[in-house]
């Protein structure tokens, strides 16, 4: 059996890949391995989605696999990725389920699965979830008074909402800030969540119907939110994707401020605050050279971890850090969250230029990245790459040729015969022409 489970859940083209039938087998599975029978009252799972069409024939798929199972269903209906998690550890449920593909356009979709407390699956949970949908055996199913039942949540957005808010000790009087919803779960929330906290708020591509999820717009299509920035003359802009567990931003010029960059600005602040646990910020391998650079003469240690927010998670977790995050804008502060928050972290940006007064272009000019450049190579074998003779004399080139003034990263795909080639230099010709003669090594083996 082809591994379902990917960097963040089950995904694919909905009623494609993903079909009812999977999204059912994929509920019954986690139900048996999250939340077994018991003599006791019956458990419970918190289910929520994005705003694309097909969440409303896999969310039905999914609730109608728990019941089946003996769960009962909390319908959070369409809420950020981030507040299901949290509502999972807030109803003290079994389990949570959120339908989405994130950033993918609309015809995608995805499940994603939260364990009690809302914490993201371990690799051997996701196995053995796996094992059970190839095994077809998930126990007897209930009957009569045991099949679960399905309730409607009445405050769920309340008391994500309040969640989110307290973690803001800041007002936000005085600023204006533009947010890209992407017509995606960040629609229901964010704008109110920004103006309640004193923003001056103009919502764009807030108005989802189903189909225009992710299309142009939101964290991958930065350009909508650069001009409304600046023909706005807001202090700064904030960039969601389908399911608002990522935040970019924009400043108050329509320059582009990354999720490394975020993460050096809420570090530097956390430092100074004392609220960094030892001084140390959780990246992962794709984060910026210029981050490191950054972080080292602020007196700031990375921890470095896998591509994916749960393996950011995973260190936090192990280290006891405040504060992880990705490139592309996945940030966990765990105080607050147990997964990314975009909606959290867009917060924690304004807080900490409402309580400077200094702009998100000064806040960020604390970091400079460095050019970078990413070629994905197909490859038949991308198991075989790590080890090829041609491949590893490349990559020894490539780091004598840098020294220390940049890195080099050979990174197979997750899903795909794929491996990501990243070179980082001083000078964006150095790093294109060392990837390029790199990736053609690597696509030779």
């Amino acid at each position: 059996m082809t591994r379902l489970f990917g960097t963040d859940g089950v995904r694919g083209l909905a009623n494609g890949l993903l079909t009812p039938e999977l999204a059912l087998k994929v509920a019954k599975a986690s139900a048996a391995v999250l939340a077994p029978g018991s003599a006791g009252d019956r458990p419970m799972a918190v289910v929520g989605r994005d705003p694309r069409a097909s969440g409303e024939m896999l969310a039905a798929a999914v609730t109608a696999g728990l019941t089946a199972s003996g769960v009962d269903v909390v319908d959070v209906g369409v809420l950020p990725t981030p507040a299901v998690a949290f509502l999972t550890a807030e109803y003290g449920a079994a389990l949570g389920v959120m339908i989405s593909a994130s950033h993918n356009p609309m015809p995608d979709n995805g499940i994603k699965i939260f364990a009690a407390g809302g914490h993201k699956l371990d690799d051997d949970v996701e196995e053995r979830i796996e094992s059970f949908i190839a095994d077809g055996t998930t126990g007897d199913a209930p009957v009569g008074a045991e099949i679960g039942r399905v309730r409607t949540a009445v405050d769920a957005v309340e008391r994500y909402v309040a969640h989110v808010g307290g973690a803001l000790s800041t007002r936000l009087d005085g600023l204006t800030v533009v947010v890209d919803c992407a017509h995606g779960a960040a629609s229901a929330v964010a704008p109110d969540i920004y103006t309640a906290a004193g923003a001056t708020v103009v919502a764009i591509n807030s108005q989802p119907d189903g189909l225009n999820i992710n299309d142009g717009c939101g964290s991958t299509h930065m350009g909508d939110l650069q001009k409304a920035v600046v023909e706005h003359g807001a202090d700064l802009g904030i960039a969601h994707d389908g399911d608002a567990d990522r935040c970019l931003a924009v400043d108050a010029a329509g320059a582009i401020v990354d999720g490394d960059a975020i993460m050096a600005v809420l570090a530097v602040g956390m430092k100074e605050s004392g609220s960094l646990t030892d001084n140390t910020l959780v990246a992962t391998v794709m984060s910026n050279l210029g981050l490191h650079i950054a972080m080292r003469a602020e007196g700031i240690a990375i921890r470095t971890a896998a591509v994916g927010d749960r393996y950011v998670l995973e260190e936090l977790r192990s280290g006891g850090y405040a504060l992880g995050g990705e490139q592309s804008g996945h940030v966990v502060v765990p105080k607050y969250g147990t997964t990314g928050d975009g909606v959290l972290t867009a917060l924690l940006v304004m807080g900490r230029m409402a309580s400077t007064g200094r702009s998100l272009a000064e806040l960020a000019s604390v970091m400079t990245t460095l050019p970078q450049v990413l070629i994905n190579v197909k490859v038949s074998d991308k198991g075989a790459v790590a080890a090829a003779p041609s491949v590893l004399d490349g990559v020894a080139e490539v780091e004598r040729v840098l020294g220390d003034t940049g890195r080099v990263l050979l990174r197979p795909s997750g899903t795909e015969q794929l491996v990501r080639v990243m070179v980082e230099a001083a000078e964006p010709d150095l790093a294109r022409r060392l990837a390029e003669d790199l990736a053609s090594r690597v696509g030779q083996v």
